[in-house]
């Protein structure tokens, strides 16, 4: 039986991250300060990603990609170009972005591609799908499995495909209930919210 050890890279003196052997690096990439870079995943060129980043196994960051600080990306994710996302964003296990309406391989649509942002402290559930030109809001929470079809507005709750809003979250990843004066408490942090025409603000 034949076993294939991969030893993590070890700090090189001219980069402030970390990339496992394994991973490739694009040349014109931007990879901020205590960023990790884990097994078999790819930088794609003049990608930019920001301090703190975790980027685990088997990730694709295509090129012009933008991550900000603090982003958490897990395995298999794909993350094609035209994608910006905000500091502090939670990408879960292969979940998906799309950058092109109408894909067809015999059709070069590189001029095409559709911008997709997703906001501050955004999660985005396992195995969701998110069709590009859609904007997700910040603090979003994005359902495992869901398929992003519309705009998401700032820290609604969307599950199912096509996704539906099925409430709202709070910073902190809680349900939120509104009382009747449309004000409702986070029961981890305490902080409290207000919901005002059918959009949530943090009060």
């Amino acid at each position: 039986m034949n076993y294939f050890i991969f030893e993590e890279l070890k700090p090189d003196m001219d980069k402030n991250y970390f990339a496992h052997t394994t991973a490739v690096i694009d040349n014109g990439c931007e990879i901020g300060d205590a960023t990790k870079i884990w097994h078999f995943s790819h930088i794609m060129p003049n990608a930019v990603i920001g301090k703190h980043c975790n980027i685990g196994q088997n990730v694709v960051i295509s090129p012009e990609v933008i991550i900000g600080n603090n982003v958490k990306i897990q395995n298999n994710v794909s993350v094609y170009t035209g994608v910006i996302c905000d500091d502090d964003v939670f990408l879960g296990p292969s979940c998906v972005f799309t950058n092109v309406i109408n894909p067809r391989s015999a059709v070069v649509r590189r001029g095409e591609y559709a911008k997709t942002h997703v906001g501050k402290g955004a999660t985005i559930g396992a195995n969701a799908t998110v069709v590009c030109g859609n904007d997700i809001g910040a603090y979003a929470f994005i359902g495992a499995g869901a398929v992003i079809t519309k705009e998401v507005k700032p820290y609604a709750l969307m599950v199912g495909n096509p996704a539906r809003q099925m409430g709202w979250m709070s910073e902190y990843g809680h349900r939120l209930d509104f009382e009747t004066n449309q004000i409702a408490v986070c029961p981890e942090s305490n902080d409290k919210y207000e919901l005002v025409n059918e959009n949530v603000f943090k009060i």
